[in-house]
C-alpha cells in the first residue's frame, strides 16, 4: 500500500491490515505547516451532536485527504519536556516517543461513504485507547497502526 503525501490524498484505508505511514516524512511536514484544531476537547461535532471529540481534533495544514478535506488529526496532552536523557529501546530519548506522530487510524465511515487516514500527533497511551474507542464507534470503524509499540509508550509514561 502506498505512503500518504502532503498535498495528495490520504490512501483509502483497506479491509486488511492498516497501511504504512512515512512517520519521518509526515512529523517534518507538520513542524514546517502545523496543525489546526478545529473542534477542542469536548466539542460536539457539528452534523452529529450527540458525537464529543474526547481530545483536540483538527488538520494538518497544507494537506488533501480523500474526502476533499484536511488530512485529519487528533492531538494529545503529551508533550516533550526538553530535559529527558533516559533512552528507551531503539536509541530515542524517552522524550520523544510520544511527543510526534503515535500513530494512525485508517477509518471507514459509511455516513459519508469516504476511506481516509486520521494522524495523531503527541498522544499518551490513554489517548490512544480513547481515541481508538471513539473512531470505532458505530458506524464508524478504524484500523489502528502504531508507530511503536504501545509498551514503549507505556514504559515512557511510567517514568
Amino acid at each position: 500500500m502506498s505512503g500518504v503525501v502532503p498535498g495528495e490524498a490520504a490512501p483509502a484505508a483497506a479491509s486488511g491490515p492498516p497501511g504504512w505511514v512515512d512517520w519521518e516524512m509526515w512529523d517534518g511536514f507538520i513542524a514546517m505547516n502545523g496543525i489546526t484544531i478545529e473542534r477542542p476537547s469536548g466539542s460536539a461535532h457539528p452534523r452529529y451532536p450527540d458525537i464529543i471529540y474526547p481530545i483536540d481534533y483538527g488538520f494538518v495544514n497544507g494537506t488533501l485527504a480523500n474526502d476533499g478535506e484536511e488530512v485529519d488529526i487528533f492531538v494529545g496532552t503529551a508533550r516533550s519536556s526538553g530535559a529527558d536523557t533516559d533512552v528507551a529501546s531503539g536509541g530515542l530519548a524517552v522524550r520523544d516517543i510520544a511527543s510526534g506522530l503515535v500513530a494512525a487510524v485508517f477509518t471507514h465511515d459509511p455516513r459519508k461513504g469516504d476511506r481516509e487516514v486520521k494522524f495523531l500527533y503527541a498522544c499518551t497511551p490513554r489517548e490512544i485507547y480513547l481515541v481508538n474507542g471513539f473512531v470505532n464507534f458505530a458506524p464508524m470503524t478504524g484500523r489502528l497502526l502504531m508507530r511503536r509499540p504501545m509498551r514503549e509508550l507505556w514504559r515512557s509514561e511510567a517514568r
